[in-house]
């Protein structure tokens, strides 16, 4: 795994993708690549420093739902999950 991208426990993967946003680099092809690797039963949590509301639409053409909050920092982070 790259370095922003963490396993916090067994079953949530973090990818924090503020850095990539800051340095001009588009993190789509990060995030989907974080998305395939998900095994049966896994979350994405996903950490940008804007509401990514594009991918909400994206990942629910493939199965996922997700929850969203905004924290302290300003941060947003988005827990990605399978439906069903």
């Amino acid at each position: 795994m790259g370095k922003d991208v963490t396993a916090v426990s067994e079953e949530v993967v973090r990818l924090d993708v503020r850095e990539d946003l800051k340095a001009g680099r588009e993190p789509f092809h990060k995030i989907m690549a974080a998305v395939q690797a998900l095994r049966e039963g896994q979350r994405l949590l996903l950490v940008a420093p804007f509401e990514p509301k594009p991918l909400y639409k994206v990942l629910g053409r493939m199965g996922f739902d997700h929850t969203t909050r905004q924290t302290e920092d300003g941060a947003w982070e988005v827990l990605f999950f399978r439906q069903g």
